[in-house]
């Protein structure tokens, strides 16, 4: 019996992209959320990043959902690790974040965006972990953290 490699981009979708039991299982699993602020439900958004400006750069993401507390999730299968993987989900996470507002909206009701990208290869050969949790903290006290 064969089976789909998941790590395919077309395997990884349709697992992740249409299965909401098995998306929301996995980021509950791997994601370091609070037990009371797990995933319940998950809503599938346009994986499409469009700019407000023409012009600027659009992008396409694997998988791109909102549970129930109106926080966003990115998921991305990376089979080749590249410098350039890191800036662009830093870049779809910021793109993220910020279309979540528009004119008349106050900053406060900004949710927070979870960009978890799987990568095949190890791109912290110095690190042994296999998982790496960024956030935006403070460099001289790293206790002190932006939420979201």
């Amino acid at each position: 019996m064969h089976y789909l490699d998941p790590k395919n981009d077309l395997t990884f979708k349709r697992i992740f992209g249409e299965h909401p039991h098995l998306c929301k299982s996995f980021l509950n699993s791997v994601l370091p959320l609070e037990p009371d602020a797990l995933i319940e439900e998950l809503e599938y958004l346009s994986p499409e990043l469009v700019p407000e400006i023409p012009v600027l750069k659009r992008t396409i993401v694997d998988v791109r959902c909102r549970d129930q507390k109106g926080r966003q999730f990115i998921v991305e299968m990376q089979m080749h690790w590249t410098e350039s993987f890191k800036n662009r989900v830093v870049f779809n996470a910021s793109k993220a974040y910020v279309k979540q507002l528009d004119n008349a909206r106050e900053y406060k009701l900004l949710q927070p965006v979870y960009a978890l990208s799987l990568v095949n290869e190890n791109f912290e050969p110095k690190l042994t972990d296999y998982y790496h949790h960024y956030k935006i903290v403070n460099i001289s006290q790293p206790e002190r953290q932006i939420e979201g």
